[in-house]
């Protein structure tokens, strides 16, 4: 039986969670087998690094994989591809020899999500970051889009930014420190969905307000959007991205043409289309090759 493993760098976070999903989905559907492999502390690099070393000594069909730490996993990636098992690489871009990678263009996504809500203050405000880690390429791509649309708006005080590694709990400390620090604040833009939902709790907590964007379209992050507490996210689907890795993963090993990347197209998720973002991914429709 065809098997496809599937490797993320962090079991928390739902949008992971989603694309394990949709490799599962389309696995099942083609009568092939789907495992899931990732740290049990986040972004571990070290355990990811033996949970793949330990994987590719099985010797599986084909490796999905999002690196914790794009420059140490270069050897056990290199050693993958020594032992001759196709990786489809997805969401962090990194070296070694990869049929496709699946992911967007974060930078211009990033630049997106600030501009939003740079329009919603009006051109005009205080404003804090948190980012992800400096390990994750897309954390370091996301800050460059941030940057750009900042630069691009005189108003708009950086007050500072603090980093919340793409978790919910250190999103949360992150922010509390910037309340810490600064009086006012009008705005908060974070690298992804579950540092912008601790943000909020952190806000909440301190009883004061500011205008929140995230990044991912997480559910939670949609419902948060509903309740008025989240001002937007962006539509990155790790339900469309897993199915579309594990469908690149067995189009190749059928011998079927695969590009060397697939982009997806990205939206800014606001009050006024929330809705489509709130139904489960177990409910939502396997998306079609995009590709003749």
């Amino acid at each position: 039986m065809t098997w496809i493993a599937a490797f993320i760098k962090n079991g928390e976070n739902p949008n992971y969670q989603a694309f394990l999903h949709g490799v599962d989905r389309v696995c099942a559907e083609a009568g092939a087998r789907a495992t899931r492999h990732f740290p049990a502390k986040p972004d571990d690099p070290v355990e990811q690094t033996a949970l793949l070393r330990a994987v590719v000594a099985q010797r599986p069909s084909a490796i999905l994989f999002a690196p914790a730490d794009d420059e140490a996993m270069a050897g056990p990636v290199a050693a993958a591809n020594a032992a001759g098992i196709p990786l489809i690489g997805f969401v962090n871009r990194m070296a070694g020899d990869f049929v496709s990678f699946v992911g967007a263009d974060d930078e211009a996504m990033a630049f997106a999500e600030a501009s939003y809500l740079i329009a919603a203050l009006q051109g005009a405000g205080k404003v804090v970051l948190v980012e992800g880690p400096e390990t994750a390429p897309t954390s370091r791509d996301r800050g460059r889009g941030f940057r750009r649309a900042l630069a691009a708006a005189p108003g708009v005080q950086v007050l500072g930014t603090r980093p919340g590694l793409y978790q919910q709990a250190a999103g949360r400390q992150a922010m509390a420190a910037h309340l810490a620090e600064h009086p006012v604040i009008d705005g908060v833009i974070c690298t992804n969905d579950s540092m912008a939902l601790g943000a909020i709790e952190a806000l909440q907590a301190a009883g004061r307000r500011a205008l929140v964007v995230g990044n991912n379209g997480t559910i939670p992050a949609a419902q948060a959007i509903g309740d008025g507490t989240l001002l937007a996210t962006m539509d990155y689907c790790g339900f469309r991205m897993g199915a579309l890795a594990a469908m690149a993963a067995l189009r190749h090993l059928a011998g079927q043409p695969v590009p060397r990347e697939v982009i997806l197209p990205a939206q800014v998720i606001h009050a006024g289309n929330h809705a489509g973002w709130l139904v489960p991914v177990e409910r939502r429709p396997l998306p079609a090759w995009p590709y003749a």
